[in-house]
């Protein structure tokens, strides 16, 4: 035979602890004479419903005594009752509570005419509606803007108005949302980025005016500029456009390589890129410049040298020592 099912035993227990009442820590953050600071998601979960956090003074269980006469009374009715029963999931358990609250709801007072259901029916056109979307817990964390305009938060980055580079900002996050404060004051959102880290959300309106100019273009228009002059030109592109995390940062060197053509020439500018490839299979803006410069693209290859001549250009070869090859 099986295991018998896991059981739910509905107890409870209760302490009356009135005169060493004290304030949650997660709800409310400080209480004093003076200020009252209520913890960021739970004030904003007040205001998504239209209500106040208005906390008890500790060790003054009389400000709360309404509340606290309702747990009391909630505790006998339903606790009680249900604290000897077994329920064979949380579904089920659910369901017996809201069968003693209906009860315990339409009980006729004891003191005057009515029941907690009639006096809800009396109040209930003078209450507010309920929003139209449930309330979404948020995360709150502080983050520096970077010279690059963006911020780094939960490995994304996302761009800030480029005019508070090296502010402390405040930062909330929502399962899609993610937005940004300065002193109270929201100065931009993105959507939330999922998946792999470091991704980039970069809206064109936080750009220095030097960088906007950039946004006509893009990688592919640079590749197909390049492509017009060979495979070679083409590659080198791809090499500057995958340099930096932000595309745009590469666009200046592809824009200099490029024009390298109007000074020099289509076939020149091909064959200093392949020739660039022959040092490294990263080459740089400044390579390219040099090979061009001083024309190393115009010398032949080293296996189509003259008998005796070296591979490296520093080198000495056999025949000015004396020797033999």
């Amino acid at each position: 035979m099986g295991e018998a099912p896991p059981t739910l035993r509905f107890t409870h227990r209760l302490y009356i602890r009135g005169r060493f009442s004290l304030n949650l820590k997660t709800g409310i953050t400080k209480n004093t004479r003076e200020e009252t600071v209520v913890n960021k998601t739970y004030q904003e979960m007040a205001e998504h419903y239209g209500t106040a956090v208005i906390p008890a003074r500790v060790e003054r269980a009389r400000d709360k005594a309404t509340v606290e006469g309702a747990v009391k009374l909630a505790t006998i009715w339903i606790v009680a009752v249900l604290r000897n029963e077994r329920f064979y999931s949380l579904g089920e358990l659910n369901n017996k509570i809201k069968e003693k609250l209906e009860e315990y709801n339409h009980k006729p007072f004891q003191k005057k005419d009515g029941s907690r259901y009639t006096l809800y029916q009396q109040e209930r056109n003078f209450l507010l509606p309920l929003p139209k979307h449930h309330f979404e817990l948020s995360e709150w964390r502080q983050a520096i803007v970077q010279s690059n305009y963006h911020i780094a938060c939960m490995k994304q980055n996302y761009s800030i108005p480029f005019e508070y580079i090296g502010r402390q900002v405040d930062v909330r996050i929502t399962r899609n949302i993610v937005e940004v404060f300065d002193s109270g004051n929201r100065i931009c959102s993105h959507p939330r980025l999922h998946g792999p880290g470091n991704q980039y959300s970069t809206l064109e309106i936080h750009m220095p005016p030097n960088h906007r100019k950039d946004v006509v273009w893009n990688g592919d228009r640079f590749r197909k500029w390049a492509s017009k002059f060979g495979d070679n030109t083409l590659a080198v592109i791809n090499v500057f456009l995958g340099n930096f995390k932000i595309e745009q940062q590469s666009y200046k060197s592809c824009r200099a390589l490029l024009h390298l053509a109007d000074k020099y020439s289509d076939q020149r500018l091909e064959a200093a890129c392949a020739k660039a490839f022959t040092y490294t299979s990263r080459p740089s803006l400044k390579s390219i410049q040099t090979i061009l410069k001083s024309g190393q693209d115009k010398l032949p290859d080293s296996a189509a040298r003259a008998p005796g001549s070296s591979a490296f250009g520093l080198a000495r070869g056999s025949q000015y020592y004396g020797g033999d090859e």
